[in-house]
């Protein structure tokens, strides 16, 4: 009887240091007239108004996204279904992994109250690195490696660690998760064309080499980690920049970056 109490109380004092974090749930109203938009305009309008995209993960049939805006210091979990904007919710800064903010102390107060449940281990999983177990080393190299990769940016892999080549592909194929709508232009604008170049994946890497210096690329970078090779083709006249990724001859991956990765 006694245990059973003490578990009780255990239950209960849980519950109610947690219960702050649902405060934390709740959509902010620089951006509740997005809840429903379509994922595009979505995003669109969440670039104009300061945000930027930190990280995002698949979940079943929807996608989770955590954007942060450095103006307002705010982290929002945006999660899309079917295409359309289902739900934005503050969260909080430690999503965005951002440092400070009261709502790192809600997140510290609600992670202490998982630990008497006997569920803080599930907190500390990355949105990304899945179930792989890195040291503090690797762990470090993994995470710059997928925000370059996420980013666009340049393979700068020059530790030469597994980890990063690791983060960097996860990143890569973030990023083609994230801007799927954009149906391959992810970076482009204005009135002027621009060349396709999605019928290039799993074609003969030579054979793409050549498709896209027909179409007016340049190449401006060439490496190879292990057994992939990165390269970074730049065409003026739509300001457009993609990095190929190929392994045993053939692209596996073609994706448009940010063009100032064909500036660097």
């Amino acid at each position: 009887m006694k245990l059973a109490g003490r578990m009780f109380g255990l239950l209960a004092t849980a519950a109610m240091v947690a219960a702050p974090v649902a405060a934390v749930a709740k959509t902010p109203p620089s951006v509740r007239d997005l809840v429903g938009a379509r994922g595009s305009s979505g995003q669109d309008q969440l670039e104009y108004r300061g945000f930027h995209l930190i990280s995002g993960h698949a979940d079943h049939d929807s996608k989770i996204n955590y954007w942060w805006n450095g103006n307002t210091k705010e982290c929002i979990k945006v999660v899309t279904y079917d295409g359309n904007f289902q739900s934005i919710d503050q969260t909080t800064n430690a999503d965005c992994n951002q440092k400070g903010g009261s709502g790192d102390k809600t997140a510290a107060i609600a992670v202490g109250a998982a630990a008497l449940l006997g569920i803080a281990a599930l907190a500390s999983k990355s949105h990304h690195r899945g179930d792989t177990d890195y040291d503090e080393r690797g762990m470090s190299e993994f995470e710059r490696g997928h925000r370059d990769g996420l980013y666009g940016q340049a393979y700068h892999n020059y530790n030469r660690s597994d980890s990063y080549s690791s983060g960097y592909d996860s990143g890569v194929r973030e990023r083609s998760n994230q801007t799927s709508y954009r149906g391959g232009y992810n970076y482009g604008g204005g009135y002027s064309g621009y060349a396709e170049f999605n019928d290039l994946q799993g074609q003969d890497r030579k054979y793409a080499v050549s498709q896209l210096q027909s179409r007016g690329f340049v190449m401006r970078d060439n490496k190879i980690a292990g057994d992939t090779r990165y390269m970074t083709f730049w065409r003026e006249a739509s300001r457009q920049c993609i990095v190929t990724n190929s392994s045993g001859g053939t692209i596996y991956s073609i994706e448009s970056v940010s063009p100032r990765t064909c500036r660097d």
